[in-house]
Formats: C-alpha cells, structure tokens, sequence
C-alpha cells in the first residue's frame, strides 16, 4: 500500500512540474516620460519582462537595473514590471541605461539605452573679499553641488570697458574649482562670475552663469608725473634736470625709478619725488620712463625729450687706408660750417684711447704696429663728440711662401687624398694663397698665415710639380713657391707563391720559393711564412722588384706543411698570397736501401721457412728409412761417393755385385757445377729378400727413400738406386 501511495506521489510531482514551464520572449527597458528630460524634472526607467508560461502560475522575478555597468536599482516582485523612479534628475544620471530579469535559473537581457537629462545646475561663486587694493589677488571659489565630475570650471573677471579675462580649470575628482585673479593698475571696481560645463556624448553642455560678485579696489598711490626744466628748448651743453613724483597712501616699500631706453638713470627708496640732472647732449633725445613701484603694484609716467644739437659730429679723413709699411699717412678732423672747436686725434684699443695729437692734422710714417682704427674728438663748451672710426690697414710684404705635405712625407698613396699647406713665416694678412697643380689653379684660399689644398684626384701617372702663391694688399706682388713633387705609391695587389719544386720535395733537396706581385711600387717588403699552430716568419726580405726568391736549403721532413707569403710597401698595407703545401718525401737512394732491406727480410723468413718445412719432413722419413735399413743391413754394400775435381765438376763412383750379391745402380752420373746449390738428394734403393722359410719362388719389393745432405762444405750427388733382393742372397 505505501509503495502505491510513493508511486502516485512521484508522478503527481511530475506532472505538477511539467505543469510549470515558461519561456523569456523578450526583456526590454524604457523611460518615462522620454529619453531626453529637463534637469529636475522626474524621470522612471522601468524594467519589463514578456514571459509566455503552459499556465497560470506565479513566478519569483529578480530585477537588476545598471547604469553605464555599475548596478543603480535592483528589486524582486511576481510582476513583469519593475520601475526605478528618479524624483529629481540631475545631469549625472545621464548615461547608458539596461536592465536584466532573472526567474527560476533562467536570465533575460535588455538592450542598452542612452538617457540624457539636458542642462546643469546654476553655479555657486564665493570671492574670499570684497575690497583689496592693487597689487593684491581675489581668491574665487565656484561649486556646481548637484553635478558629478569630471567638470570644467570658467571663471571670468569683467572690468568697466574692457574685455572680461577668462580662466579655465578642468576639475577631475571634485564638484568645484578655485583661481586667484590678480588686482592690476586700473582696477577700480571689478566683477566676477562663473559657470561650469561637462561632457555629454552630442559635446559639451553648459551650466547658467553663477551669480556676479563685486570687488571694490583701492589705490595704494597715484600715478607719478614727470617733468624737465627747461621744458622745452633745449640744446646741447644746457643743464637738463628730470623730476619724477607722485602720491601714497603709505610710504614704506615704495620706489621711485627713472629710465631712458631701458637704463636706469637714477632711483629712489621711501621718497614721493626723484630728481636727476645732466648737461644735455644730442643723444639725451629720446623718451623717458618714471615708475612707482610699491609691493606687487607699478603705475608709469612717459615723456619724450629733444636735445637740438649745438654743432654736428667731426669727420676723420685718411689719405689712405691701405698701405704699404713705411709709407706716409695723413689724418685730418673737420666740422662743416663751424668753427671754434678743439680738435684731437686718437687711435683706439682695447685698453682705451691713445692720444696722438691735439690738432687737427696729423702726419705719420707708419709700420704694421699702426694698423687699427682712428677717431677725431672735437670739444665746444664742455660738449665733445666723436667722429667714426676709420680702419688704417698697414702692409707687411709676404714673403716667399714653403708649400709642404700635411703628413711630412711627400708620398701619397694611389686613390688616397693628398693633403698641402702653404706658408708664408711674414707678410701682413688677409693673405691670399693660390694653389696649382701643374700649371692648372686648383684653389684660391685668403686666410691669415697658411691655407690647405685637398687633392682628391691623385692619379697613377700624376707628376706632382705642386705650387703656390701668396700675395697680399702689399705693393709687392706676389711671391711663388719652390715646385713640390710627389711621389704616388702604388699598393700592392696580387701577391702570389710558388715554388720549385711544387708539391713533393725529396729528403736533403733545395727548394726555392718564388714569391711576387701584379702591381706595387718599391721597394717591397717580401716575407715568408709556414703555418703551424702559430704564423712562423722564416724569411724576409726588401726588394726593388716585384719579385723574390727565397732558396730554402736542405729540405728535412720537419719541413713539410703549409707556406705562404706577404707582401707591402710604404702604402701600408700587406697583402697576403694563397699558401701552398710542400711534402717532403724519402730521396730515391734512401728508398732503395729501404727496399734491399725489405726484400733481405723476407729472403730470410722464406729460407728459414723452407729449412723449418724439410727438417719437419726428415724426421716424419726418418723411421721408415730405419726399418728398411735394418733388414737390409747383411745384405747391402755400401757404396761411398767421392768427389772429384775435373773442370770444376764432380763425379760419382758406382760399384756393382754380380751374381748373388745385390746390385746398385746410380740414376745420375754427373751432375755438374748445379750439384753446388743442391740442398737435399733423394736416392730410391729396391730390395729384394729371400725368406729362408718360404719357397724360392717368393719375392718381395720394397722401396727404401733416404736424404743424404750436404754437410761441410763437401759435395753430394742426388742418387735414386734400386735394391734388388737375389733369391740367392744370405
């Protein structure tokens, strides 16, 4: 029974819960009254879930509002709405607005939507006073309380007929700003207002304009006057006297400055007047500045003063301004339409002027120590003016210029460039050096003592034949230089060995290395080298040649290896062959007793060979041979051989026995001269036996091989004998 009750309640679950299947169709977001709404109006963003269920049941839905991704609402409820409402909207919650609904596991999401609340709050401005005096600063705050940075703040300072001046301060992390204005001369009452502005996505939107703040500004004195006395007529030689004054609420740290061209004439510390006097001069024409300065405020007076000129400046003639030391030269000081006037002559240095004549006219014989500038001064009633200067040049003649290579030697390399400096020890500058290569002008150079030509064009077939002239402003002419030759080196190229012989040289030969060059000029450094673990030099040698020959006596087997050689020349530079490889080998003469040698060894390992193998062979004979012997030793006749000398040959005895006696019969009876090399001789015996116990008619044949050998030097013959047993034989 409770198994049937479990099974009922399981599948009534079941289908309780198929019962309950929903769907999120669409989840959107909306906002009333529209997307654009006016700065403190009230604005609802509302939240709205299109759910389809199989039937009328009641879901849990999880509403979640976010602003530009940051969570600003979030409600739960069984409705399909959700509403965030916003009373007062201010232009911080513009901005991207989207809204999710969660239900049961499952998540609907809306599309995102942009608000925008158009227009900011009016500004607050607050200045920290109301009255300052000039030269002090305003310190302005202004606040936008309602508005969320980042903002920027404008402040403007409106002064009576004028343009306002503007100040921008970008804000970041706060809703104000504050700025300091200073309080310039002239400020009497001056106003102050600002506004705000922030970004939005169209641009830039502005906030109204804050409420104006006025501020009073005292004077901390007047504008100062300047006058002069006299006041006008003035001339030169006349006492000019300058006054400058003004008016202060307070004397301490006030300054009174007189200027003309930014110069300061005189000044003056806690005073209200200044007062400054000369003897007026042509150049006293000109405007002149009175300033008052107190604290951080300047307040300035102008006035323009003329001085008529009591006579013009002199003038100072020369009868030359070039010339030649030792000549005469004439100074002379004039004053047009006037007359009266003392004259003096002066030569100027860097020590001061140098009086030369308190006259008019002056008259000199002059040198080189006179060159330098001259001035006539001319003096009527206190006033002396200057002439201009004139510039007197006096002349030294040159003298004969030396033209010489830069690096001392007179020596270029081909393709390098070729450095010349002329000199000349005298002679007054600017001196003018000209140079020539051959008879073509290369370069004009003016300069003071020397000058330096660069030949770039060296050539192999250039000469040299270089010179150069100097000449100055001196009535001289010019001087010319002795011709300079110079010698064009030619770098080596193309360095190659041989050698004689190439490759393989024998034991205790010579050989002799030929090392040489495609182009070069002499003498030339020639060295040879062996390469080992290191570079070895064996040999060097300077050659007027473009060749060498280095002969390398009694080559030893040390001397095989790797060679090669170098070559330079006063260019500098080594140019190196392509090495080659020598093997000394065995002289002929040394090879063959290496090969007598040789063939003696193995003549020997194949005698004692051979007489190893036939002494082994003799003792394997040596048995049968006994055996034989001992049967026949009753019966045989030994027979000896004896030599004889005739004609240097040998012969053999033979011996016979008849009847029952066994017979011996040599095979060979003269050998000759051949006996001598013979080793071994081999003599075959045929025996024949009677066995007593047997019949006559049996008989037996039996071979008996024996070596007989040379022994001391005596000579044998090589026998082959048959021994033939008689039936009769005992």
């Amino acid at each position: 029974m409770y198994l049937a009750l479990l099974v009922i309640f399981l599948q009534c679950s079941e289908l309780y819960a198929q019962g309950k299947v929903f769907t999120f169709n669409k989840v959107e977001i909306r906002v009333q009254p529209s997307v654009k709404v006016k700065n403190g109006a009230p604005m609802s963003i509302i939240c709205h879930a299109d759910i389809s269920k199989t039937n009328d049941f009641q879901l849990k839905h999880n509403f979640t509002i976010f602003k530009n991704g940051k969570l600003v609402f979030m409600t739960i409820s069984h409705k399909e709405d959700a509403r965030y409402e916003i009373p007062v909207a201010r232009s911080s919650d513009t901005g991207d607005y989207e809204c999710t609904v969660t239900a049961d596991g499952k998540k609907g999401f809306s599309n995102s939507i942009y608000v925008w609340v158009a227009g900011m709050t009016k500004p607050i401005l607050t200045a920290d006073k109301k009255e300052v005096s000039e030269g002090e600063v305003v310190k302005l705050r202004c606040e936008l309380p309602e508005e969320v940075p980042p903002l920027e703040f404008f402040f403007r300072k409106i002064k009576t007929n004028s343009a306002p001046k503007e100040k921008r301060v970008p804000e970041q992390n706060q809703n104000f700003s504050e700025v300091e204005f200073p309080v310039e001369e002239g400020d009497n009452i001056l106003q102050f207002d600002c506004f705000g502005k922030r970004q939005v996505r169209s641009g830039w939107e502005s906030s109204q304009h804050s409420n104006s703040t006025l501020v009073t500004v005292k004077e901390p004195f007047i504008k100062p006057t300047l006058i002069t006395r006299p006041s006008g007529n003035i001339t030169e030689g006349d006492q000019i006297e300058f006054e400058c004054s003004t008016e202060v609420a307070q004397m301490r740290g006030i300054e009174i400055i007189l200027q003309k061209n930014r110069t300061i004439l005189n000044s003056v510390r806690n005073e209200k007047s200044l007062k400054y006097s000369t003897v007026a001069i042509q150049e006293d024409s000109g405007e002149y500045l009175c300033k008052v300065e107190q604290g951080a405020v300047s307040k300035a007076t102008k006035l323009n003063v003329f001085v008529s000129e009591l006579f013009p400046k002199p003038t100072l003639s020369a009868s030359m301004t070039k010339l030649d030391e030792s000549k005469d030269l004439r100074l002379s000081c004039n004053i047009n339409d006037f007359q009266g006037a003392n004259f003096s002559i002066v030569r100027k240095s860097s020590t001061g002027d140098i009086l030369l004549k308190n006259s008019r006219v002056l008259v000199i014989k002059v040198n080189v120590n006179d060159t330098g500038s001259y001035t006539c001064k001319a003096e009527v009633k206190g006033i002396v003016k200057e002439s201009k200067r004139v510039r007197i040049n006096v002349y030294a003649p040159v003298s004969k210029p030396t033209l010489s290579v830069v690096s001392g030697s007179p020596e270029v390399i081909l393709g390098k460039p070729l450095q010349l400096i002329c000199h000349s020890v005298m002679g007054t500058p600017p001196i003018t050096f000209t140079f020539y290569k051959g008879n073509e002008i290369k370069k004009n150079v003016t300069n003071n003592t020397y000058a330096v030509f660069l030949d770039e064009d060296i050539g192999l077939n250039d000469n040299g034949a270089y010179k150069c002239d100097a000449r100055n402003n001196h009535s001289s002419g010019v001087k010319t230089s002795n011709i300079l030759n110079v010698t064009v080196i030619v770098p080596i190229k193309g360095a190659s060995l041989g050698s004689v012989p190439y490759g393989e040289v024998e034991v205790g030969s010579d050989t002799a290395f030929l090392c040489s060059v495609k182009e070069g000029s002499w003498p030339i450094d020639f060295k040879f080298f062996k390469k080992t673990d290191h570079e070895v030099l064996l040999h060097e040698v300077r050659e007027y040649s473009d060749r060498t020959i280095w002969h390398k006596k009694t080559m030893k087997r040390k001397d095989t290896g790797t060679y090669y050689c170098m070559a330079s020349n006063r260019a500098s530079v080594d140019v190196r062959s392509r090495p080659i490889t020598i093997s000394v080998i065995l002289a002929t003469w040394q090879k063959g007793i290496i090969a007598a040698f040789v063939l003696t060894a193995i003549a020997g390992v194949g005698a004692l060979a051979l007489w190893w193998f036939l002494r082994k062979k003799k003792k394997a004979k040596g048995p049968s041979m006994e055996m034989s012997g001992s049967a026949l030793a009753p019966n045989l006749t030994n027979e000896k051989l004896t030599r004889q000398p005739s004609d240097g040959n040998y012969y053999s005895g033979s011996g016979y026995i008849e009847d029952n006696e066994n017979h011996m019969k040599s095979t060979d009876e003269s050998k000759g001269p051949d006996l001598e090399s013979a080793e071994v001789d081999y003599t075959e015996v045929e025996v024949s036996s009677l066995d007593p116990h047997r019949a006559p008619e049996q008989k037996g044949t039996d071979t008996v091989y024996s070596e007989i050998r040379k022994t001391n030097n005596d000579s044998m013959e090589n026998r082959h004998s048959r021994i033939y047993g008689h039936p009769d034989a005992t």
